[in-house]
């Protein structure tokens, strides 16, 4: 296993299930089958306390398991045409808009229509540092969520750009609409997020979790929902969700934090609206802004009608 930090890593609770290593490996990352799972422990990239251990392995609590994802060759990554939105683009890194639906990378059983593929259709150069996996790619949202990213094409770039990201003095602003109305007009969400201990493909609100913090404003307020405005602090998987969902405030078509919600909706109402970062080479700071997808504005303008 590399050097870097694991792909993914969980600490094995009391009331999860006994299981096989292989078996509960595959349940807690949904979108690897069990058969990429024997793979990756055949490549030793499935630790456990730190070793390498079998697919037949009984997990037992306590145990803390490190899962990294199996390289993909460069065959496996295809480019394929499919349009980008480019909102900045120079030597060294491009802003680009990703519509809702649409997953950042590949990953085992999800090798194509990613934006990666895209960038590599489009773009000559992506940059590969520390990543063969997902070149150029130096954050990530939701596919579900909509919005801005930042994509490097030059490793120094990269680094740069990851530095900023660490130091959080880059800029990150989205719109999300709620269930429910907000009465507090500004608010922090300040709660350590980590894996559910009840359902190990989501996350959750947790004593032992990484530290989150999300910033919230109310732009709007309608009879039974709220559009607001979310400032990240840190960077967890699922942060704003989260978060929102733990103060009863769960994203609209949110069907995996909000019961109210289905998998066959348009996806979570959130859109990274505003990135902010300083030029990896000339040191001006950036600012770009996208408006909100055509799905997201009709639905505010139908509940302001209503």
């Amino acid at each position: 296993m590399s050097n870097q930090e694991s792909a993914y890593e969980y600490v094995v609770r009391s009331d999860d299930q006994i299981e096989r290593l292989d078996k509960f490996v595959a349940v807690l990352i949904e979108e690897y089958s069990r058969t990429t799972v024997q793979k990756m422990i055949e490549a030793k990239l499935v630790l456990v306390n730190g070793s390498p251990a079998k697919a037949s392995y009984k997990v037992k609590p306590g145990d803390f398991l490190q899962m990294e994802e199996l390289p993909l060759t460069e065959l496996e990554i295809t480019p394929e045409n499919i349009p980008l939105d480019i909102v900045f683009e120079d030597d060294d890194l491009l802003v680009v808009n990703k519509p809702s639906g649409m997953v950042v990378h590949p990953a085992p059983g999800n090798y194509t229509h990613t934006l990666v593929n895209a960038l590599l259709y489009h773009i000559n150069q992506l940059s590969n540092f520390k990543e063969t996996l997902r070149p150029g790619i130096v954050h990530r949202i939701d596919k579900d969520t909509s919005g801005l990213l930042m994509v490097a094409k030059t490793d120094y770039a990269h680094q740069k750009l990851q530095t900023e990201l660490k130091a959080k003095t880059t800029k990150r602003v989205y719109i999300a609409l709620v269930e429910g109305v907000i009465l507090n007009q500004t608010g922090t969400i300040d709660a350590p997020i980590g894996r559910d201990p009840r359902d190990r493909k989501k996350m959750a609100v947790v004593g032992d979790g990484k530290s989150a913090i999300t910033h919230f404003t109310v732009l709007e307020r309608f009879s039974s929902k709220t559009l607001i405005e979310c400032v990240l602090e840190t960077g967890r998987t699922h942060q704003i969700r989260v978060h929102l969902a733990y103060i009863k405030h769960p994203l609209v078509g949110d069907y995996i934090y909000n019961s109210k919600s289905s998998k066959a909706e348009f996806g979570q109402y959130l859109h990274a609206k505003t990135l902010g970062f300083t030029h990896p080479r000339t040191n001006e700071w950036m600012e770009f802004e996208c408006e909100l997808p055509a799905v997201f504005r009709e639905n505010i303008l139908v509940l302001r009608k209503n």
